[in-house]
């Protein structure tokens, strides 16, 4: 999917930024939609997300995502904030160079996945789930991923945490006596 989204052209730039931030960092699309320039920590490569409920919380973003932003924010972002004349401070905007909605992500996203080979069936959501999986799956522990999703409940989290039949072996093999 990530190789679906190259290019120079300003959407195609906000369109990897998205895929990378949501991804890398596991935000909820509503976060990544109300996400401001403010709230990027480029020193310590965390974003302060204004989460659920009025929670705050600090989640990290990795090489991948800091490069795709910053070529986003240079070129295409104030591409689009000038042609169209436009002065705030949302990361993330759309073709009109507005503040993007939750929906406009959603639509982006699938356009994304309708000009790959990926499933249809495939949704914005499912970028946050593979993060809490994939972090699960290479032994980042329950609790550290429940504050990175802004989780208040451990259970809510536990949801994450189906084990796919490879790690599931791969875990037995190393950790039984008798295996």
């Amino acid at each position: 999917m990530f190789d679906n989204v190259q290019g120079t052209k300003p959407l195609q730039q906000r369109d990897r930024a998205l895929l990378e931030v949501l991804y890398g960092s596991g935000l909820r699309v509503s976060e990544c939609a109300q996400l401001t320039l403010e709230q990027i920590d480029w020193e310590n490569s965390v974003l302060f997300i204004h989460g659920k409920g009025n929670k705050d919380r600090y989640v990290p973003f990795g090489a991948y995502a800091q490069e795709a932003l910053e070529v986003y924010l240079s070129e295409g972002r104030s591409f689009l904030l000038e042609k169209y004349h436009k002065e705030h401070n949302f990361v993330f905007v759309n073709r009109l160079g507005d503040g993007i909605t939750s929906t406009g992500i959603e639509y982006a996203l699938n356009q994304v996945i309708k000009k790959s080979s990926l499933n249809s069936q495939i949704h914005p959501h499912m970028l946050r789930h593979t993060f809490a999986t994939h972090l699960l799956n290479n032994g980042a522990d329950l609790r550290t991923v429940q504050e990175l999703l802004g989780h208040t409940n451990l259970s809510t989290t536990q949801i994450y945490t189906h084990v796919t039949k490879e790690n599931l072996q791969k875990n037995y093999r190393q950790f039984h006596p008798r295996a």
